[in-house]
């Protein structure tokens, strides 16, 4: 059976696309926000449908890329690790996450000193902490985060600009049985080595699935909520004994995220 998920989304309501920092945003495509609202409101109701809690950031007017929730904050055992952004277009979203887990019971919320994107570039597992480095996040954020939740952290090198966040490129599948799903190609020689030395089972995503954003996904151990486009995972994750749940989020992918980027877990 698989463990029911407590999980943080933030609506919509005022997402556009006002600026290009990776090759999925286009300012110049306008988006359809009441479809963006239903589809973001459909993966809302399927986690609920299969058990999960989903609780509630509020959107904050002038902030349009609230809805990326998963990139405020990183949090393990309930300690909160605060996000610094790297673009000054989302600097004031950090502040607003923290009110949010301070006003919600979380006791230890920590402001970072260092850039770090939230579990855009932190993964979690029952033994490490995953953290991407190259375009968004800071190395020196690893060593902080490290300090905070006294968890190994293993730094893996991006070298794609495609691949922004390590969640573009790596999606943690179960964390207790350190299964993981990761597009080798993303990473740098010396960090596939070390993936492949720390994950000799992993899932292996070729490029079109990897391109249709299908490891920006969200695993609940058995249950597994990617892009509707990522059709050559679905295949490979029922022989692994995970059921794919595919969901469309074409409208939110015009932003340069998907089903990973709009969900930030709340781990007790």
């Amino acid at each position: 059976m698989y463990a029911t998920r407590r999980y943080l989304m933030c609506p919509p309501v005022h997402f556009r696309v006002t600026y290009s920092i990776n090759p999925w945003m286009d300012p110049a495509k306008p988006v359809d926000l009441p479809l963006a609202l239903a589809q973001w409101e459909a993966l809302r109701d399927r986690y609920r449908a299969l058990g999960h809690t989903v609780e509630l950031l509020d959107p904050v007017p002038g902030l349009p890329d609230m809805v990326y929730a998963a990139n405020g904050a990183t949090v393990i055992e309930g300690r909160v690790l605060g996000a610094r952004f790297a673009h000054p277009e989302r600097a004031a979203e950090a502040r607003a996450h923290r009110a949010w887990y301070r006003a919600h019971g979380f006791g230890d919320v920590t402001e970072p000193a260092h850039i770090n994107e939230g579990e855009g570039d932190f993964a979690v597992t029952a033994s490490w902490l995953l953290a991407g480095r190259g375009f968004r996040s800071s190395p020196l954020s690893h060593g902080e985060a490290q300090e905070f939740f006294g968890r190994p952290v293993v730094g893996l090198d991006l070298i794609d600009p495609r691949y922004y966040h390590l969640d573009t490129a790596l999606c943690v599948l179960d964390p207790e049985a350190e299964d993981v799903l990761y597009h080798p190609a993303a990473f740098s020689p010396g960090s596939r080595a070390v993936l492949a030395r720390l994950f000799p089972d992993a899932l292996l995503a070729d490029e079109s699935d990897a391109l249709a954003l299908g490891l920006n996904a969200v695993s609940d151990g058995h249950h597994v909520f990617l892009p509707e486009a990522a059709t050559g995972l679905f295949g490979p994750l029922r022989t692994r004994g995970y059921e794919p749940v595919p969901v469309a989020l074409t409208e939110l992918l015009k932003g340069g995220g998907s089903v990973k980027c709009v969900t930030a877990e709340l781990r007790p």
